[in-house]
């Protein structure tokens, strides 16, 4: 038996310049921080030929091409194990469509990871500037933060369920089809990775409050389904009460609202978003990593 535990994330800045369409072209960066919420995943060995999977629904099969599980089958067949399999799946939260990166953690889990930004902050954890290159190849670094100055980011950001899940994919295939008319957009979203980034590692946290509002009103012309009338409402309603900035995490749609809040200004904000539930978190240092290996 096999267990693994790894890290959802947070996305500040950057997302979107992580596709295939556009940094093959043009180069993406982003700012991301691992947090220590996590998905676990579960593998042993079978006493039968057939394939048993867990999740939010149990799953047994005689064949992989019966699983309905998309990113458990597709894992297995990369893999080339085709029986004799169980497989589970469990989350510190309710992940299907949180925008906290799920899909990827899940598969960094499984040992195959997908995707392009969500499994690098996945796998490698902590706080990363990931540059994306024309030829392809991903740079993966780590932010010059002590313990303290984690700490006192820790305690400036704030994570609040909107209650809406959402399939992330139509968002983000809005978001592809957009890339070539919105390459300007594009442009000053990942400027703002590179400039939260230094002024992260120089102190001067309060500015990513301002530089992820900033990004969040770029976000936000790249699809449609990026906000919606009451997403607009409640992040007016934290602004109001003190937050300096914020974005939806992930896709956009629904999920998680990420907030930038000064301590003093947090019960505040807490009361302005009250029909919400506010999700505790500490950022992580740590990715993916083998929590369990046991073999007869």
């Amino acid at each position: 038996m096999i267990i693994t535990q790894t890290p959802l994330r947070v996305s500040f800045l950057g997302g979107g310049t992580d596709f295939r369409e556009y940094f093959l072209h043009e180069e993406g960066w982003v700012l991301s921080c691992a947090i220590d919420k996590y998905i676990y995943v579960t593998i042993k060995e079978r006493y039968d030929d057939r394939i048993r999977v867990g999740y939010t629904k149990t799953e047994l099969v005689d064949d992989l091409d019966q699983l309905e599980h998309e990113l458990v089958r597709e894992c297995l067949r990369k893999t080339g194990i085709t029986k004799r399999v169980e497989i589970a799946t469990m989350a510190d939260i309710p992940s299907e469509g949180s925008g906290l990166g799920s899909s990827s953690t899940v598969t960094v889990g499984l040992g195959k990871p997908i995707g392009v930004q969500d499994q690098y902050i996945a796998a490698y954890g902590g706080q990363r500037f990931i540059r994306f290159c024309r030829s392809g190849m991903v740079h993966v670094e780590r932010l010059a933060l002590a313990p303290d100055q984690m700490r006192r980011l820790n305690r400036h950001l704030m994570l609040f369920f909107t209650g809406v899940t959402r399939k992330s994919s139509s968002v983000l295939s809005e978001q592809v089809q957009n890339i070539s008319s919105r390459l300007a957009v594009l442009g000053e979203m990942k400027r703002l990775a590179v400039e939260a980034k230094a002024c992260l590692e120089a102190g001067e946290f309060d500015a990513l409050g301002r530089l992820l509002d900033e990004g969040w009103q770029l976000k936000r012309q790249m699809a449609s389904g990026v906000s919606n009338g009451s997403i607009d409402e409640l992040y007016t309603r934290a602004r109001r009460a003190g937050a300096l900035g914020g974005k939806i995490t992930g896709a956009g749609g629904g999920g998680y609202l990420l907030l930038y809040v000064p301590p003093s200004k947090q019960d505040e904000v807490r009361a302005a978003l009250c029909r919400l539930s506010e999700l505790p978190f500490n950022l992580e240092v740590d990715g993916t990593k083998v929590i369990f290996n046991y073999r007869r």
